[in-house]
């Protein structure tokens, strides 16, 4: 797959509802599926499209029906005489369970690939009812390392997980704590209380430590969370240094406009994997963005793909999230597997995806190597809300700005 596949003049209405054959199915409800072309390639797309998570898996499904859309449009699976890509939508509803039923519905419908789930306790449960089957599964979010951890031939992960996240955050607080002149010695983390959160927040405790920065207290909340009043006054009365949000979108902003109003004051606040962090948040609270940094997946400005998809998403009137650029870029993994297969057997696709190459220069990446199913070329990147736009200040080579530490 290259660089051509990015179409900037790809409307909306072409991708939802022309070249992008879609079938949805709600959970539970007994929605039938609708016969498609045998010729397509069916590929599944898992994620919480209702409940508290419903923002972030819409712009999943954007992204990975635009990139469906510009495959289609480029001619699509050469190798099987331009098979077109089609995409059937499961909902997971948030919840585990449900996200293995739609695998199962998936595999009856004849699913020759899978992605999803957003959420890293669906993505388990979901990734592991597809093994049952040897369906290829790509994570397009989920950061929990038990994903490619458990010895399934048939998962793969295009981004970062949190074993390496937490380290390279850590390693960039410590030097951008070193290059002030190392005021910050504290940390409270906030986390979400699901794999995601409880796992990176075990591995920000440790990996702190090396750095000589202490964890204060760690403060677990609930999938939603409408009120975080007591969590501000806990965070007031034990005066951080640093505040450190692991949390879903509503979350995440809830949490940040809460402080502001308790007027909690602390040196930074460094979230890890913020899901609420992004242009988005920036635009609609500039005042409390302000110098936030987050470590999170991000797209690579320098690159002129990067640059063509983030102008096409605004164009669509989406914010250029991480969801949308990961989802994207698990979309082009899966069909450059069945581009180098030449078939949709399960097994030639998953051997494939285990010695793909792709390069996908949108992503601040190395080059593609997957070792267990992980791609070790990927990594995360620090960045900061800076005078309502959104810097890469670590690491070095994509950094776009320095890093304002303190706050001001």
């Amino acid at each position: 797959m290259n660089k051509s596949i990015l179409k900037t003049n790809t409307s909306r209405r072409n991708f939802l509802g022309g070249t992008a054959a879609t079938v949805a199915l709600t959970a539970g409800v007994g929605t039938p599926w609708i016969a498609q072309a045998a010729s397509n390639v069916k590929i599944g797309l898992i994620h919480p499209a209702t409940g508290w998570a419903a923002y972030p898996a819409a712009q999943l499904r954007y992204g990975a029906q635009m990139a469906i859309a510009d495959i289609n449009a480029a001619g699509g699976i050469k190798s099987m005489g331009g098979a077109q890509l089609e995409a059937l939508l499961g909902d997971s509803q948030t919840k585990p369970e449900i996200g293995a039923a739609e695998v199962e519905k998936m595999n009856e419908a004849g699913v020759h690939a899978i992605q999803g789930c957003y959420q890293s306790a669906v993505g388990l449960a979901a990734s592991a009812a597809a093994a049952k089957y040897n369906i290829p599964f790509s994570v397009d979010v989920g950061v929990s390392d038990k994903l490619v951890q458990r010895g399934l031939p048939n998962v793969f992960r295009m981004a970062d997980g949190y074993g390496r996240i937490a380290r390279d955050a850590a390693t960039n607080l410590g030097e951008i704590n070193r290059l002030a002149g190392s005021p910050a010695k504290t940390v409270i983390i906030v986390h979400e209380e699901s794999e995601f959160g409880t796992g990176t927040a075990k591995l920000m405790t440790a990996a702190l430590k090396e750095h000589s920065i202490e964890v204060i207290d760690t403060i677990k909340h609930a999938n939603p969370t409408r009120n975080f009043d007591n969590v501000a006054l806990r965070i007031k009365s034990a005066k951080p240094d640093i505040v450190m949000p692991i949390n879903y979108p509503g979350e995440y902003v809830l949490l940040a406009k809460t402080l502001r109003q308790q007027r909690v004051d602390f040196m930074a606040s460094y979230s890890v994997l913020g899901g609420g962090f992004n242009f988005k948040f920036v635009d609609d609270l500039p005042q409390i963005a302000e110098n936030m940094i987050d470590v999170n997946h991000w797209y690579n400005p320098s690159s002129a793909s990067g640059q063509a998809m983030r102008a096409k998403t605004e164009a669509d009137g989406n914010y250029f999230t991480f969801e949308v650029y990961c989802a994207y870029m698990s979309v082009m993994f899966l069909a450059d597997g069945f581009e180098r297969a030449g078939s949709t057997d399960k097994e030639a696709v998953n051997a494939a995806l285990a010695g793909s190459t792709i390069d996908v220069d949108f992503m601040p990446y190395g080059k593609t190597e997957m070792v267990n199913g992980q791609n070790m070329g990927s990594r995360a990147v620090a960045i900061q809300a800076q005078k309502g736009d959104v810097q890469i200040i670590a690491p070095s080579e994509y950094a776009s700005a320095k890093a304002v530490f303190p706050r001001t």
